[in-house]
């Protein structure tokens, strides 16, 4: 559904198209890929997903891009919260440990002592999300989480089919001394 070149849209129709796109999505879409789709630039999508959001659309920005929150997902996955603390170039192994045992990491939480609470969506399921995750935050020149908190003790959210994937996470978690028990 790609516009012609030079087409404009109301911003509300365009919105819709966001939501339409992303609902109909298989995998998370970039700014940029959703402005060349609309014929508006990279920052005109990150304020239409701002807008969108506050209209309580459930669009979370991950590192892969944007993905729309469907209220129903089967199956059913199991979630829990685990506390982690490592020197921040053992990110990229403590991600690879979670996604290796067939855990998704959905967030990074920290307790930053001037904010408060903060935290970020990474959703990573596999080595290859992972790496593309390392080379953003790499190529960004941005900072871990982790980094911002007090002794480097953060918080994954993580997700999985199954009690067992959970345990055998933490159990390698726990060999490498990443797990904070």
């Amino acid at each position: 559904m790609k516009m012609s070149e030079n087409e404009k849209m109301p911003g509300s129709e365009r919105r819709q198209v966001l939501v339409d796109t992303l609902q109909a999505a298989t995998k998370p879409m970039t700014g940029k890929e959703l402005g060349e789709l609309t014929n508006v630039s990279r920052q005109v999508i990150v304020g239409d997903i701002t807008l969108l959001k506050a209209k309580n659309e459930p669009i979370i920005a991950t590192s892969q891009g944007y993905i729309y929150m469907h209220a129903q997902r089967t199956p059913r996955k199991i979630e829990k919260v685990i506390v982690c603390q490592h020197q921040p170039e053992q990110t990229e192994e403590e991600l690879n440990i979670l996604v290796d045992n067939g855990v998704t990491v959905k967030d990074v939480k920290i307790e930053h002592p001037v904010y408060g609470d903060l935290s970020a969506s990474i959703m990573v399921s596999n080595r290859n999300e992972v790496q593309e995750f390392i080379k953003r935050i790499s190529e960004a020149k941005a900072v871990y989480l982790s980094k911002l908190a007090e002794e480097g003790i953060h918080l994954h959210t993580i997700l999985a089919d199954n009690e067992e994937q959970i345990k055998n996470a933490e159990d390698a978690l726990r060999k490498t001394g990443i797990l904070v028990e």
